[in-house]
């Protein structure tokens, strides 16, 4: 039990090391503006299926599992409302992130630990590079900037695919359907979920880099580092929606 505990002080310890390092070294010149850009592209870009994909399942399901529920009541003129104000507020960013979290802080664990087990990041140092700029600053940045947009991507997909769960059993206007989704939205049902979204890809790119970038030598430790990278980025989107919907709740 001690060394348990001596293990997890230790381990938050460094984190907050490296964590503390990141904000040194993103206001220190040089800058990575090139790899910064091909980050975005490789974590925003090449994830828009995936998130598309499940974000309009997700606005398409709900819709067709809540209808009859509100159908009971005579409330399926709610149901634009309803579907819009779950999805934006709780439902998109918390699985999206989580959908984040599984491919992209996933593949920066894999990826960092394989380079740090095949010395890569050894030579990098050698020759007179920052390896931690070069490759932890700009992936924390890319997921910090490109999980919102993907969160947002994902909300008007999701709402597009209740429009479509709402046709599948009447017939309503698409202009008449989007009128009420957006008279159901106020600032606090879209600014808050938004703001939250921005610590998700912030914990994701940092987990992802941390666990590589500290991975044990040998190949099995890449595994380990992808593993426990997406593990450990999921228990972290839970705990920050948790501190955010208390906030929230607390202030506005």
């Amino acid at each position: 039990m001690v060394i348990y505990l001596k293990n997890i002080f230790t381990d938050a310890g460094n984190v907050t090391r490296f964590t503390a390092r990141f904000f040194k070294e993103i206001i220190r010149p040089p800058f990575e503006i090139k790899e910064f850009i091909r980050q975005c592209y490789t974590i925003g870009y090449k994830s828009l299926p995936l998130v598309g994909i499940t974000g309009f399942i997700m606005g398409l399901v709900m819709t067709i599992q809540t209808r009859p529920t509100l159908a009971q009541f005579g409330a399926e003129s709610w149901l634009p409302g309803m579907v819009a104000l779950s999805l934006i507020r709780e439902i998109t960013p918390v699985i999206t992130a989580l959908i984040c979290a599984g491919k992209i802080a996933s593949g920066i664990g894999a990826e960092l630990g394989s380079m740090k087990v095949t010395e890569q990041i050894d030579a990098m140092e050698v020759s007179a590079i920052n390896p931690y700029k070069y490759l932890v600053v700009t992936r924390i940045l890319a997921t910090t900037l490109m999980v919102p947009l993907l969160v947002i991507f994902a909300d008007g997909i999701g709402i597009l695919g209740g429009y479509i769960g709402i046709n599948i059993h009447s017939d309503v206007n698409l202009y008449r359907y989007f009128s009420q989704v957006l008279a159901s939205l106020a600032f606090l049902d879209i600014v808050p979920p938004t703001i939250k979204t921005f610590f998700f890809g912030f914990f994701i790119g940092l987990i992802g880099c941390y666990k590589g970038f500290n991975a044990a030598n040998g190949t099995e430790s890449v595994g380990k580092a992808a593993n426990s990278a997406v593990v450990a980025a999921s228990l972290a989107i839970f705990i920050i929606d948790m501190l955010a919907v208390q906030i929230t709740d607390l202030f506005f």
